[in-house]
């Protein structure tokens, strides 16, 4: 994989260089970039020493002595590898290690005993081996959620820097850089988020190529499922996958997934999925208060897949038909855009904790309201209204600002940087910043 600006790397640098460090856990979806991100960190380190405990099996054998001693392990990896383990010097990446559960039980000792030395670790479908075991350690490891490419990691890629900088100010932008940041978010919209993608593009410039990186990415997803078949079959967890592109944008009905769907098994395929970070939900809150996970509603929520490139696939959107449109009509799909608002929510949040997306929707006869997003800044709750055009009355804004008393909303379309009254339009390429723009505002 070619070289990729991450921000998680940021992350990365600042627990190799803390002293009070524990071990680290990178967890996220497949194909998101945790192997690659790990090896980029290993270039910052002497030794070096990476395990895949899939490609190299008999390596599981270390740690499945019975013995977790952290100093019996290390002498037996670095008397495999023929390398020196040195505390503050060497970076242990253990990959894949949903693969070997004694390896995972196997961290908290690390940092009970070998404190001093680099430990991180990433795995697959991490989710499902984390749940089964009992004694983890809960304090002894830390965690940084990976997630597709933001589009501010899109725009470093394309050494768009100095468009950074002028979007960071949050001020309108010069009618030309305006149209210029639209045209990339449309680029972007077509390739969604995962580094592959990106790494093939930039090499090839060639958008069919990617189209067709693309469908292979979600076939491999699909190839996974065949590891959930002891929990449930393929075919519900494919079709349960595709109805959340059909269903994105709107509140999720079980009995809507696929034909003859059952509440109880599409429930479950819902479960696995989000475990296994390949759908993220949105979950209903009445937001009278802090925090908003407080008055959340489970059984209200929508759904949003975990990259846009994937929706598109999901959804049969050709990449060869998206580029035909311009950038404002691409962008004013609705569903399309109100996703990636989601996603750069969570990807602009605290990478060491998982993020929750709230809405709110009040159903009345005389007065039915729905905002896209609700989000929780210190002890400031936001609204945000995605427009998928820069038309439309804002009457679910004034209604939600008129009755929990907020004193600002976001909303988020095509426009330019501006404001009305007590709303702030942030536009869509600038989502990444609305935690920097509510923190400015007294």
């Amino acid at each position: 994989m070619g070289d990729i600006s991450r921000k998680a790397f940021e992350n990365l640098l600042i627990w190799k260089n803390n002293p009070k460090r524990k071990v680290l856990l990178i967890r996220g979806a497949r194909q998101v970039g945790k192997t690659y991100l790990a090896r980029k960190l290993g270039r910052e380190f002497k030794n070096f020493i990476e395990i895949n405990l899939v490609e190299q099996a008999n390596l599981k054998s270390v740690f499945e002595t019975g013995n977790l001693d952290p100093n019996k392990i290390l002498e037996s990896i670095s008397a495999y590898f023929a390398q020196s383990i040195e505390d503050g010097q060497t970076l242990l990446f253990i990959d894949e290690i949903q693969a070997c559960p004694e390896a995972i039980t196997a961290l908290r000792f690390f940092y009970e005993k070998r404190p001093n030395l680099h430990v991180l670790a990433t795995g697959s479908l991490l989710e499902f081996a984390l749940e089964e075991i009992s004694s983890f350690g809960v304090g002894r490891v830390e965690y940084l959620y990976l997630y597709p490419l933001s589009f501010n990691e899109f725009l470093i890629s394309q050494g768009e820097d100095s468009l950074i900088e002028e979007i960071k100010k949050a001020k309108p932008l010069a009618e030309v850089l305006h149209l210029k940041a639209l045209s990339l978010l449309k680029l972007f919209l077509q390739l969604g988020g995962l580094p592959e993608v990106h790494v093939l593009y930039a090499s090839s410039r060639d958008l069919l190529l990617c189209s067709r990186l693309m469908s292979t990415l979600l076939a491999n997803y699909e190839d996974d499922f065949s590891k959930y078949k002891k929990r449930l079959s393929v075919e519900a967890l494919a079709e349960t996958l595709r109805s959340t592109s059909l269903q994105t944008g709107k509140k999720f009905i079980y009995s809507h997934a696929y034909r003859d769907a059952k509440v109880k098994t599409v429930s479950k395929a819902l479960s696995l999925l989000v475990k296994a970070g390949l759908v993220h939900q949105v979950f209903h809150s009445s937001a009278n208060g802090i925090p908003l996970g407080a008055e959340l509603d489970t059984g209200k929520f929508k759904v949003i897949p975990l990259d846009i490139g994937i929706f598109n696939r999901l959804s049969g959107l050709q990449i060869s038909d998206l580029a035909m449109l311009n950038a404002l009509d691409l962008i004013n799909k609705g569903a399309l855009v109100e996703m990636f608002v989601g996603l750069e929510i969570i990807n602009s949040g605290d990478n060491s904790c998982k993020e929750s997306l709230y809405y709110w929707h009040r159903e009345a006869k005389s007065s039915n309201a729905e905002l896209d997003y609700i989000l929780q800044v210190g002890q400031k709750i936001v609204p945000i209204e995605v427009k998928a055009s820069s038309k439309g009355s804002m009457q679910s804004m004034h209604a939600f600002i008129k009755e929990k008393k907020i004193k600002l909303g976001i909303r988020t379309s095509t426009e330019n940087f501006s404001e009305y009254d007590k709303i702030k339009v942030v536009p869509l390429y600038a989502i990444s910043e609305i935690r920097r723009i509510i923190d400015s505002e007294s």
